[in-house]
């Protein structure tokens, strides 16, 4: 008989504004003859993801926590456990199929599930993430088993409260959260964004370091106009029209001040995919009382700018010299426009105003001009300059003459042959960005850009592209990948205690991961560093992030890291099994 046995179980604590350390707790259990363990306890313990190790449970393990049986005899690594896995999701070859391969890991072995992305983070980024992600929500209803996070409908207005205090973890950091209005380039999907809330979660977690249970992904569901999915019988969501007006606005109001009563002023709350006339508003509205963050505005802005900055290192000259061209006036590009402009403006000492004459824009109806002023939606009208009015692009590249081409119009094949070739015979080396995600939904694909400017553009895109050969030369083009900036930018406000987001902590942000390029990167074309350093990038850029909030005042976290790298690295969630005893 053993009259006692200790458990030793790892627990997840804050210290001193670390996102983990590793200690651990004791509990005691007497076991007596007459005494018995709860039934059913390894077996349970095997079903808790945070918790199962599989086969790399040890003898002792094994043993202690009354797995005797309920496992095969063999104990692996968890190195080997990650080949196998990786061997398994290889042998797939439709990319939904690795996403739900994917999707199942984590809800099996959640340590396992993290280092399987961290070690093969630019093979698996597109699985969990752009371009698959955006199928996976398509049809998340017929995918669907068991919810990844919190489902808040109209049915539950005057308890939302209520339904936050049902999710189990309550040290919530960082709150990812859509109404599914605007997934990706595809529209419209309601419920069925909830995609996108958990795949930027995993990634918070992957490559910034924020420990799995202090994510919290949401999804606002108040309707779809989606005619398709409000006949699809595995649609999961609300069969009724969009709430709009005063209903969504009282919805979300209610959906912030709960958030803010059960987690603090502290939680990060990323609003993801909203529509154009929603996203701005609500940033707008509560960017002075809460800590919030708009990905497709501000994080887009700051990994574009990055590249722009990198791209100066590369070429020669300032931001200050370069005409840019938009195509696309939504979240995205007004976005990137503002922080390119802010940018200028911190280098030069210009007025912003001045610096914003330098950026155009194109929308479905053509140029934006100042005689089309009254008519435009009120995030466009700072950039409607004097011109005469121009209806396409490639008429607006011969009449603005741009040094930079952006797309964010979430329209494939617009950048057309005779577009790349005309921003291509007045510049040496044009700066083209093809941003638009998915892949189907890019403006012109690798080889086109580099085919039609003769191998001369310095490129980028939204989503992933192999690389090039042309003239014997071999392209190599960059990802503007938002994932560059959000999971740093997250922990930098996560570990300084932030209480608001700040347009100069983007801009920290962006000078961050352009000082990430090194000389290797610009020599093979590329303005962006490989995604293989993603967790040394996010270091730097959630030191710079917090080293900013602390001069501005909005960092709560006392007293400041003397090292503020080593302390981002210090803080960052390990997938590494531990041992219990």
């Amino acid at each position: 008989m053993r009259a006692l046995r200790a458990r030793f179980l790892p627990t997840n604590v804050r210290s001193r504004g670390c996102v983990e350390t590793n200690l651990y707790v004791v509990v005691v259990q007497i076991r007596l003859d007459f005494i018995s363990v709860e039934p059913g306890y390894g077996y349970n313990l095997m079903r808790d993801p945070r918790y199962n190790k599989g086969l790399a449970f040890t003898e002792r393990e094994r043993e202690t926590h009354y797995l005797r049986g309920l496992l095969p005899p063999a104990i692996v690594s968890q190195e080997l456990q990650e080949r196998k896995i990786m061997n398994n999701i290889r042998q797939y070859q439709v990319p939904l199929q690795r996403y739900m391969a994917m999707m199942d890991l984590q809800e099996n072995n959640e340590r396992l599930f993290y280092k399987l992305l961290i070690d093969n983070v630019e093979e698996l980024l597109p699985v969990v993430y752009t371009p698959t992600v955006g199928e996976a929500c398509q049809k998340y209803g017929s995918i669907f088993s068991r919810p990844q996070g919190l489902y808040i409908s109209l049915k539950e207005k005057g308890k939302i409260l209520e339904v936050l205090k049902n999710w189990p973890e309550r040290s919530i950091q960082v709150i990812v959260v859509t109404d599914g209005e605007r997934i990706l380039g595809l529209g419209d999907l309601g419920c069925q964004g909830m995609g996108i809330p958990v795949g930027k979660l995993a990634l918070y977690t992957a490559l910034g370091g924020v420990r799995p249970s202090a994510c919290l992904p949401i999804t606002l569901d108040v309707g779809t106009n989606n005619k398709d999915l409000l006949n699809d019988e595995f649609y999961i969501g609300l069969r009724q029209r969009r709430a709009t007006g005063q209903e969504y606005t009282d919805f979300l109001q209610e959906f912030m001040t709960a958030v803010k009563q059960n987690y603090g002023e502290k939680v990060l709350i990323q609003f993801e995919d909203f529509a154009n006339h929603n996203a701005f508003e609500l940033l707008a509205r509560y960017g002075t009382t809460h800590l919030v963050f708009n990905d497709d505005i501000q994080g887009t802005a700051s990994v574009v700018l990055a590249g722009l900055i990198a791209a100066q290192k590369l070429l020669g000259g300032t931001l200050a010299e370069h005409t840019f061209l938009f195509l696309g006036a939504g979240e995205a590009g007004t976005g990137i426009a503002e922080l390119i402009a802010l940018e200028i403006s911190r280098q030069t000492k210009a007025p912003i105003e001045e610096c914003r004459k330098k950026i155009w824009l194109v929308d479905s109806k053509g140029l934006i001009v100042s005689s089309r002023k009254e008519s435009l939606q009120h995030f466009k009208k700072p950039w409607a300059h004097e011109h005469e009015t121009i209806g396409n692009l490639l008429d607006a590249v011969n009449a603005i003459k741009p040094t930079v081409l952006i797309g964010t119009s979430g329209k494939g094949q617009t950048f057309t042959q005779d577009v790349i070739e005309a921003i291509s015979s007045f510049n040496e080396r044009p700066i083209i960005l093809a941003l638009s995600n998915p892949t189907s939904q890019s403006e012109c694909t690798a080889e086109q850009a580099y085919t039609w400017s003769k191998g001369r553009a310095v490129f980028a895109t939204g989503s992933p592209f192999d690389p090039v050969e042309y003239d014997g030369k071999i392209h190599v083009p960059g990802q503007a990948n938002n994932a560059y900036i959000f999971p740093g930018f997250g922990l930098g406000v996560v570990m300084s205690g932030a209480i608001r987001v700040h347009d100069d902590m983007l801009l920290a942000a962006s000078e961050a991961l352009a000082q990430q390029v090194s000389e290797e990167n610009f020599e093979k074309g590329l303005i962006y560093p490989p995604f293989s350093n993603i967790r040394k990038i996010s270091a730097h850029i959630a030191a710079n992030v917090a080293s900013k909030a602390y001069e501005l005042g909005l960092a709560s976290r006392r007293p400041r890291p003397k090292d503020l790298v080593k302390y981002a690295e210090s803080c960052m969630y390990s997938p590494v099994y531990r041992n219990y005893r």
